[in-house]
């Protein structure tokens, strides 16, 4: 097992390959942003306020298909699971629920054209949630800009770390797994809240701004 990229009482993130770094495998809970099968670099158009430049080197890896996020649910079996997605591409098997983000910070968007989506989806898999009462509505709004947070963040699709945190309360006690960590919201959410949580990410510039994250804030509250 290689040595962690970073590590403190709370949060283990690996640099590599989920399907060969497989310690996340042995969490409780998975919570995590995969690549949406919705090939990301040929929509560069829509990231508004980013230059050409951060565009061209924020692509995201194994963003062609759905077959990344697919293999990993296989790992992960029966387990609870939180995933986002999008309407693009087909929803994982055994998905029992799915929840909205509303993204009401988002930026206007193309100057002339019929409908822009400004939300994405929330698959919940498996059992092992808390239930309330009443219970948890299906749509989650923000209020961030988004545009400021992919510049400030260094990150194409940075989730807020206070839309994680809602996500994490919903699920039962025990380690949280990021086998997709990103720009690293699952992990702070979790550190936030006080949970046990493994990560791991294929790109090492994103590994360095998740570590930055660390270091710099021991509680980031953005996105609510």
């Amino acid at each position: 097992m290689p040595k962690p990229y970073y590590q403190d009482d709370l949060v283990t993130l690996y640099h590599g390959d989920c399907l060969e770094i497989t310690d996340w495998l042995e969490a409780d809970v998975l919570v995590t942003d995969p690549p949406y099968g919705i090939n990301i670099e040929q929509r560069f158009g829509s990231w508004y306020g980013v230059t050409e430049r951060v565009r061209k080197k924020s692509v995201i890896q194994n963003d062609k298909n759905a077959s990344a996020r697919d293999l990993v649910l296989e790992l992960w079996k029966d387990k609870p699971a939180v995933v986002f997605g999008s309407w693009r591409t087909p929803r994982p098997e055994k998905t029992q629920h799915r929840l909205i983000w509303h993204k009401q910070g988002q930026t206007p968007g193309p100057t002339n054209a019929p409908f822009m989506t400004q939300d994405e989806e929330i698959y919940i898999l498996g059992k092992g949630f808390v239930s309330t009462s009443p219970p948890m509505r299906s749509v989650i709004s923000t209020k961030e800009n988004r545009s400021t947070e992919v510049a400030r963040i260094g990150h194409p699709t940075p989730k807020p770390v206070g839309l994680m945190e809602t996500l994490i309360k919903r699920c039962d006690d025990g380690i949280i797994a990021d086998p997709f960590a990103g720009s690293g919201a699952t992990l702070l959410a979790a550190r936030n809240l006080g949970r046990q949580v493994i990560g791991v990410e294929m790109e090492e510039k994103y590994c360095e701004v998740i570590a930055k994250r660390m270091q710099q804030q021991s509680f980031d509250f953005g996105g609510m």
